[in-house]
């Protein structure tokens, strides 16, 4: 039965993010391995209001606002591989959940 490895990588820093995605992937190509994605859903869009200025007129500061990107991929058996690209070095503005499936065929318990 094939475990089924899912790799959530997410960032406010997207070259960074596609740099970590790219490189898994030529990874993968390099060794034969078959990854599903990455899919690239619609980047989170974050604004965190600002305090008052303390200046004596009131103004205040601008809302800060930021995106964050997120990246699936599926690797389908192949669990060395799998445990290589999780196990390695990632940049400090990337995140990374990994999920792993045991996957069974139809008809069995």
């Amino acid at each position: 039965m094939p475990f089924v490895t899912t790799l959530s990588l997410s960032s406010g820093d997207r070259p960074a993010l596609d740099d970590v995605v790219s490189s898994i992937k030529s990874m993968a190509s390099r060794k034969g391995v078959e990854i599903k994605g990455p899919q690239t859903p619609p980047p989170e869009r974050y604004v965190a209001p600002q305090q008052k200025s303390l200046h004596p007129d009131g103004d205040r500061f601008a809302d800060w606002s930021f995106s964050v990107y997120t990246r699936t991929m599926r690797i389908v058996g192949h669990d060395e591989f799998a445990r290589d690209a999780t196990q390695r070095e990632f940049p400090d503005g990337v995140h990374v959940e990994v999920d792993v499936e045991q996957v069974t065929g139809a008809g069995r318990a």
